[in-house]
């Protein structure tokens, strides 16, 4: 399936759907905001001395590149939505899994959200002319009829519905199962290894919830407000190379934080493109992670910027 979609048979799955309209009042999903809230006040428990632990400070950041760059913007995003690259199913299935542990909703509904997102970037589920609030947060805690949630990963995600493990992901919500077994995971590693070097059952239960509490809520806040900044100020901030039909902006900021997806001007020009930054200094360590998984073999049918794109480049010593 990994080479399903290269070329033209994806661009006729975005070119085939249309926006599913709905005409119901909004109503707040309070599992969500239930869940959103829960993640960031258990990140809180950071700044508490009894939590704290270098090694779950060091998670961090480690965190968030294998759940960030390698989950969210390799598997769910440059892979599965735009088919940026090829890998081996088993790889791919990975990727997925470690993105899916970000608490970012299902697979088939991620991309079904983002390919959405390019067919109308102004009218999509996070339209960022609503408001910065409604773009970056609100769109995300909305209550979606599941009908409708059917019938918009049909219109944009059907390819990825067919796979067994991502329609299981989908189903019933079974991805929050996952996201609370990675909790418990990191829990009971850190306890474990606690107690494997001699620590009291007391110090390794404070060294579980130490790497509890950074190395999942800590990071999952960061990777989380960082790729909703996509959304929000990538559309409203900073500056573009190319002229496209909609608001999308180059934000160096956001391109340092969520690892390269914040140069989304240079990712609007050209979609498919593995590599979102262009220029030299639009530091993209995600499509450097890909070029390793290239000359790795992990990576292959890699998807490059096209020639065509300088039609579409702004000469920057005219005033816009």
């Amino acid at each position: 399936m990994s080479d399903k979609l290269i070329g033209v048979e994806f661009d006729k799955v975005i070119e085939s759907a249309h926006l599913p309209e709905s005409n119901e009042p909004w109503q707040l999903d309070w599992y969500y905001v239930g869940g959103v809230a829960l993640l960031h006040l258990v990140a809180l428990l950071a700044f508490m001395p009894w939590f704290f632990s270098w090694t779950g400070v060091l998670l961090v950041p480690a965190g968030m590149y294998v759940f960030g760059t390698i989950g969210t913007c390799l598997g769910f995003h440059r892979l599965l939505t735009h088919r940026s690259f090829s890998c081996p199913h088993w790889f791919e299935r990975t990727l997925v899994l470690l993105g899916t542990c970000c608490m970012m909703e299902s697979p088939p509904y991620w991309v079904a959200v983002h390919r959405c997102h390019h067919q109308y970037a102004e009218r999509d589920p996070h339209c960022p002319l609503k408001s910065f609030f409604w773009s970056h947060f609100g769109w995300f805690v909305i209550r979606i009829d599941p009908e409708r949630r059917a019938d918009l990963i049909q219109r944009y995600a059907k390819d990825v519905i067919q796979d067994p493990l991502y329609a299981f992901l989908e189903y019933n919500h079974n991805w929050v199962g996952l996201v609370v077994i990675s909790w418990v995971a990191f829990f009971a590693g850190g306890w474990g290894i606690a107690l494997a070097t001699g620590e009291s059952m007391a110090d390794a239960i404070q060294f579980g919830a130490s790497v509890l509490v950074w190395g999942v809520f800590v990071r999952s806040v960061e990777v989380f407000q960082a790729t909703m900044c996509v959304n929000s100020v990538t559309h409203l901030w900073g500056y573009r190379n190319y002229e496209t039909h909609d608001n999308s902006k180059n934000n160096f900021l956001v391109a340092i934080v969520a690892t390269g997806e914040g140069w989304h001007n240079n990712h609007h020009a050209f979609p498919r493109s593995a590599r979102h930054g262009h220029s030299w200094w639009e530091l993209d360590i995600a499509w450097l992670t890909i070029r390793l998984l290239r000359w790795i073999g992990l990576a292959h049918n890699v998807v490059m910027p096209s020639p065509n794109l300088a039609a579409l480049k702004i000469d920057q010593s005219v005033p816009h």
